[in-house]
């Protein structure tokens, strides 16, 4: 397997291994181990053995030529349930302080894996209460279990939805973009006079290597739309309609935009922002959001569909 793009001893800084009977202190897993988790995660990623009905894989709304967003509105999931907010990008989520875009208490990806998986508001991939299927149907394919044992020989190569979660996980933190114009330069003229903008306009939400504080903020919402936001997770009036700041990264290719994908271009999601801007002063920011795209993202052939799994294809 080729990994580009990403350090596997940070990544394997990420995960630790506790010391035997619980003394000391834990160490940094094996590169051999982090490659395995990632191999496995990778396939699982793109399997929609993962859905209720096996017709949607974590790469359904996740594409990798749309910068692992989708380029729709929203998504429905298994049941054909509407999707509730538009399908986020996935560039450098290995290292969100916040996953969603309401839950301040969704940290870690290992625990965001469960609301595609088993979420019911709305239903995503519709295993609620069938979790015990994982298991059945990934037990039963003998590379499956080879792949299992290999990433997790601590567990047994135990298949359940806490070490489906560890290799899913292990995976999306390889979905990096730091090869972006912005992390290179130097700037176009237009891109470098949006850069000026962005910071006096934008950078104070839009902080950071990934141009987001992970903070929560209402923006262009009326009293009547039905967004709750933050509200959900904090029951405070205050708060509906609270978001948190999504990342710029690839921006200009995860459209449509907005919460509820209903910003069909970049320019209409920055005039949601009613900012101050002189006449002509858009182009150049859009300038400036264009130079955030890392192109390799949507290249890497380590982040594409595996073609063959223990030798064999797929």
């Amino acid at each position: 397997m080729r990994l580009a793009s990403f350090s596997l001893a940070a990544l394997a800084g990420a995960l630790v291994l506790a010391p035997r009977g619980g003394q000391g202190t834990p160490v940094p897993a094996p590169h051999s181990l982090v490659a395995a988790r990632v191999e496995l995660g990778r396939r699982l990623f793109y399997d929609a053995d993962l859905s209720a009905n096996g017709t949607m894989a974590c790469a359904t709304c996740h594409e990798q030529r749309h910068a692992f967003a989708d380029g729709n509105t929203t998504h429905p999931g298994v049941t054909d349930e509407p999707g509730l907010r538009n399908v986020p990008g996935l560039a450098n989520v290995g290292r969100f302080a916040r996953l969603t875009m309401a839950d301040p208490a969704m940290t870690t990806l290992e625990r965001q894996v469960e609301t595609p998986l088993f979420g019911t508001h709305p239903v995503e991939m519709g295993m609620k209460g069938r979790a015990r299927e994982f298991a059945r149907r990934l037990g039963g394919q003998a590379c499956y279990k080879a792949m299992f044992a290999r990433a997790f020989p601590a567990q047994q190569g135990r298949i359940d939805t806490g070490t489906l979660a560890l290799a899913l996980a292990a995976f999306e933190r390889t979905i990096t973009a730091t090869r972006a114009p912005v992390d290179q330069g130097p700037l176009p003229p237009a891109a470098k006079a949006g850069k000026a903008l962005f910071a006096r306009h934008c950078a104070a939400c839009h902080a950071g290597p990934d141009f987001t504080d992970f903070a929560y903020h209402r923006i262009d919402l009326t009293p009547d739309q039905a967004e709750r936001g933050l509200m959900d997770a904090t029951g405070r009036e205050a708060d509906r309609g609270a978001l948190r700041t999504p990342s710029l990264r690839n921006v200009a290719l995860t459209g449509p935009w907005w919460h509820d994908g209903s910003a069909p271009s970049l320019a209409s999601a920055i005039a949601r922002h009613h900012l101050d801007l002189a006449p002509g002063a858009t182009a150049p920011l859009i300038a400036y959001l264009d130079a955030m795209t890392d192109p390799t993202l949507m290249t890497r052939a380590d982040l594409d569909m595996p073609a063959t799994a223990c030798g064999q294809p797929l």
